[in-house]
């Protein structure tokens, strides 16, 4: 089959495991289906969940996916702030975590400055580049919206939330806000679907992928 066939079409759910970049997954999954293939919105390599490749003639659904609400469960270490705001970044400071978190002034519209690790563009070049580099750079902020956000653990050093977003928003920013970093980072939903519907990479098969007339109902219906 050539290497950017039309067919097999439709939309995969995988559960991205922790270590593989996206676009490691999304080759993947190409290699098994030997189609175009493409994604709805990537995940950090330390991130784990759901991650939506399009495949085929679906790749066109790319605009109608990639500004969906995305839900995730992050466990955050309110003991240190790293340079990427994850425990991939080097330790910047650590201090004693608060006894209580300012959670409601993360509800609803936010601004809050894009991580120094990330893609958005600086001058024409990407931010994690730069950094990399030990170029310091103000990074612009970015408006978002918290649907919900919710406690659902917590320990003395630590605190794990679950939260519904806009499409673009930076959980690490979210984590930095409140003194920390993202120790694990993980996106439930996309939009109606569900990571609980996902298949890991190795266990993806072509037959498995959705059809865009049921991706597009989908959303929809929601």
């Amino acid at each position: 089959m050539p290497p950017r066939a039309l067919e097999p079409a439709g939309v995969a759910l995988v559960d991205k495991p922790a270590g593989p970049s996206s676009f490691a997954v999304v080759a993947q999954i190409r290699r098994l289906t030997g189609a175009r293939t493409g994604h709805a919105g990537t995940l950090d390599p330390f991130a784990t969940g759901l991650l939506m490749i399009l495949s085929g003639r679906a790749t066109k659904l790319a605009p109608s996916l990639v500004g969906l609400d995305k839900r995730y469960l992050t466990e955050i270490d309110l003991t240190a702030t790293t340079t990427t705001g994850d425990p991939e970044g080097e330790t910047i400071d650590v201090h004693d975590a608060p006894a209580d978190l300012d959670l409601d002034a993360l509800r609803g519209e936010i601004e809050l400055p894009v991580p120094a690790a990330s893609a958005v563009k600086i001058d024409g070049e990407r931010a994690y580049r730069l950094q990399r580099r030990g170029v310091a750079v103000e990074m612009p902020l970015r408006r978002s919206t918290v649907y919900a956000l919710d406690v659902v653990g917590r320990t003395e050093a630590t605190v794990t939330l679950d939260l519904r977003v806009s499409s673009g928003t930076y959980v690490r920013a979210i984590a930095e806000a409140l003194g920390g970093h993202c120790r694990t980072l993980r996106r439930t939903e996309v939009g109606p679907f569900s990571v609980s519907d996902a298949v890991a990479p190795d266990a993806f098969a072509p037959e498995q992928l959705l059809a865009e007339a049921d991706v597009l109902a989908r959303i929809g219906r929601a």
